[in-house]
């Protein structure tokens, strides 16, 4: 039996996991290539990752409770194989329409196996220390696909973007084929008679919830154009692919940060100011004409978003210990994210690029009412968070 702590478990569930947050790192190459090879505007090219993301969100909001009553790794195999087979198909095809519907089956495949994923993980020994390797091989896997991709693209066209999808997805499907884990250990989540006679979660932990859905809109209102915005400036695409290479790079660095400084921080103060760092450096990647700040604003946005996230997740697992607030983490992510292409696209087609900027600070400004309110409510301690974990001295109980 494999286990999620062996290192083939680990290697399994590193691929699935960057295979399932794919757009995390792709979406400025999906969206910039929908523009520039299929032709399509602004907003049907936004419209299009905003089905794929719509899709893999309603499959984690579906199988996230679901856990314990299918069957795990098939679900994994499956899901992976279908994407890879719906983007196979997406790049045979440039009707919208089609496009479209593959989009969205390619979204809840994926989705379907990053929930699995996801909830294998929370069944390791410790889940913090599994989802902090995750974020580390997202980050590795990030300069790989942004520091090649755009090259094949240039070279074999368009379509080869989807070919590159396709073999992402397969790669995890294969993974999970010979070493997707079994659950080391059982959770309160698993049975779903007790979480539906469980009291509803608290407001400060939906509070917290709902902040993160909109730190992941915010970041996907920018990153979804960032490429077409550096192209705009008149930056050569090489220079737009070395700024897409430094974004990658950046995203190796905030989760081990973030759980080096874990008991050294206030976690509560993370999460309430730490977005305003969101909408400083979205205002800058959309207003500048200076290369030098584009290159460092959008990698730091990313920067922002695994940092903040990697509190705020810390901060759910105490707030919630029944574990459902963390199983929605996908549901999470992806609703914030889903919107975002469609709602970007929108902007520029009928203002400009710099209105993103100004949009995002609308939603960084909600988001820090958010956070500052789950923060009150923890500080004032109407939860059951331990009294040292608001000023970040208290390591993370054991489940």
């Amino acid at each position: 039996m494999v286990k999620i702590e062996s290192k083939r478990g680990m290697f399994a569930l590193m691929l699935a996991h960057c295979a399932g947050m794919v757009d995390l790192v792709a979406l400025p190459v999906w969206v910039g290539t929908l523009i520039a090879h299929y032709h399509f505007d602004p907003q049907q090219a936004g419209g299009l990752a905003t089905l794929f993301l719509i899709g893999a969100a309603g499959a984690s909001i579906f199988f996230a409770p679901r856990f314990h009553k299918i069957q795990v790794k098939v679900s994994a195999i499956l899901g992976f194989a279908i994407a890879a087979l719906a983007f196979v198909l997406s790049a045979m095809n440039t009707s919208f329409p089609i496009l479209a519907g593959l989009h969205l089956v390619g979204g809840m495949a994926a989705g379907t196996a990053l929930s699995v994923t996801h909830g294998t993980m929370g069944h390791a020994v410790n889940p913090h220390r599994v989802f902090g390797i995750a974020g580390l091989a997202i980050g590795i896997f990030g300069v790989v696909f942004l520091g090649g991709t755009p090259g094949v693209i240039q070279q074999f066209g368009g379509q080869s973007m989807f070919y590159v999808l396709a073999a992402v997805m397969l790669i995890a499907s294969a993974a999970c084929l010979f070493f997707f884990p079994k659950p080391t250990r059982a959770v309160d989540f698993d049975n779903y008679e007790q979480i539906k006679n469980l009291p509803p979660l608290g407001k400060p932990v939906w509070f917290c919830m709902i902040g993160v859905a909109l730190l992941a809109m915010t970041q996907a209102m920018t990153l979804s154009f960032y490429e077409r915005i550096g192209l705009e400036r008149g930056f050569s695409r090489d220079m737009v692919t070395m700024a897409l290479v430094i974004y990658g790079i950046v995203t190796i660095f905030p989760a081990p940060l973030a759980a080096l400084l874990e008991k050294r921080v206030s976690i509560t103060a993370i999460i309430a100011f730490g977005p305003i760092f969101q909408a400083i450096f979205s205002l800058l990647t959309t207003h500048t004409h200076q290369y030098a700040v584009f290159a460092l604003a959008g990698p730091f946005m990313a920067f922002t978003i695994l940092f903040v996230h990697t509190f705020a997740f810390g901060l759910l697992a105490r707030l919630d210990p029944t574990g459902r607030a963390v199983a929605g983490t996908p549901a999470m992510l992806m609703v914030g994210a889903a919107v975002a292409p469609f709602i970007s696209g929108t902007i520029v087609k009928f203002i400009s690029f710099e209105a993103i900027g100004y949009a995002c600070c609308i939603v960084v400004a909600v988001q820090v009412y958010l956070f500052s309110k789950t923060r009150k409510a923890v500080l004032a301690g109407e939860t059951n968070i331990p009294a040292a974990v608001k000023n970040g001295n208290e390591t993370q109980p054991a489940n």
